[in-house]
């Protein structure tokens, strides 16, 4: 019993992390190589306008100022094109992902209805062993007896939480 909840484990964790990983690949977004040189020449254009600040030069300067301002118009509109190319792309990839765990979910259900996922001493779930148990106790060991639905609950649950705490090594390029 105890191979079946660490197994139920390892599954909702693995879809946890892919859920947590899509979730930070949307937020954090990907620059592109045009992106990256466009930010490059605006902040040269910036810097080289800022150089030139006497009143000779103030024409080079407004120039050059405008030019690093129509870079930026031209990096927002890239960055507005390649944003909506890739919500599209992680909307399905979300979407594939929930069938996905519903299936997984649904297959674990089926597989565990009938048995008990584990068993645990009755002091460790003491206020809260009625809610975890669906059948009752052990009777030859007087353990509380844990179904499938409850602990799909908690493995989802803490799992989502130790992905969220130990995101920092997804982060990593």
């Amino acid at each position: 019993m105890a191979l079946a909840a660490i197994f139920v484990l390892l599954i909702v964790s693995a879809l946890q992390l892919v859920d947590r990983y899509l979730d930070l690949a949307k937020k954090r977004g990907s620059q592109s190589d045009e992106q990256i040189k466009l930010r490059l020449e605006i902040k040269q254009l910036m810097t080289e306008a800022n150089q030139l600040s006497t009143p000779s030069t103030f024409a080079q300067a407004a120039k050059l100022k405008r030019l690093a301002v129509a870079k930026e118009k031209e990096l927002t509109k890239i960055q507005e094109q390649d944003t909506k190319g890739q919500q599209s792309l992680y909307d399905k990839y979300g979407k594939i992902l929930l069938v996905t765990k519903l299936l997984v979910y649904a297959l674990l259900v089926l597989w565990f209805w009938r048995t008990p996922v584990t068993t645990v001493p009755r002091h460790l779930l003491h206020p809260f062993g009625k809610m975890f148990s669906l059948r009752g106790v052990d009777s030859a060991t007087g353990h509380v007896v844990v179904g499938i639905l409850p602990w799909l609950l908690l493995t989802s649950r803490v799992s989502k939480l130790l992905c969220q705490k130990f995101s920092f090594v997804l982060l990593r390029p």
